[in-house]
């Protein structure tokens, strides 16, 4: 569990809501999406990969991913509140599922990008992740950014709202 920290949830969303961090984030998933793309794998839409326990993974995210996806939901989203996320947590998966599909594809994290159940993309996952991951954690370092990983679901429960 991440300990609540108001002024690390402020300094993420405020650079979560900065154009020039955003274009630089956004510019990681984009290269994110041209190699997951080059490598061809597919997405059956089951859904599976939203329940981690039954995937048998985790979700793991950066403070500012985290932000991002936080600050950049729509309003037909339900808000985000510590009951909702303990929902998520009790049905084993994300608080962002509606039925088999992401709520929040478009500001989905790294890790949702380059997760796919297909066997065969799990020769390059790890590696492209870890890739990835450098330049999202040097993103952090050069904006000065403090830098925090961990669970999807502990990470978001820094913005939960009452």
């Amino acid at each position: 569990m991440i300990p609540r920290d108001d002024n690390l949830a402020k300094t993420w969303l405020a650079s979560a809501r900065d154009p020039a961090i955003v274009a630089l984030l956004e510019s990681i998933y984009a290269d994110l999406a041209t190699e997951v793309t080059r490598r061809g794998p597919s997405c059956w839409a089951s859904g599976r990969c939203c329940n981690f326990e039954k995937a048998g993974h985790r979700l793991y995210v950066t403070g500012l991913e985290a932000a991002y996806a936080f600050a950049h939901l729509d309003h037909s989203h339900p808000p985000l509140t510590p009951s909702t996320l303990t929902d998520a947590r009790n049905r084993g998966g994300c608080p962002f599922q509606t039925h088999n599909l992401c709520g929040i594809h478009a500001i989905k994290p790294m890790g949702c990008r380059v997760y796919f159940c297909d066997r065969s993309a799990q020769t390059w996952q790890q590696d492209l992740s870890e890739k990835m991951l450098e330049r999202i954690k040097r993103l952090h370092e050069t904006h000065a950014i403090p830098y925090r990983y961990g669970e999807w679901r502990d990470m978001l429960g820094l913005f939960a709202t009452q």
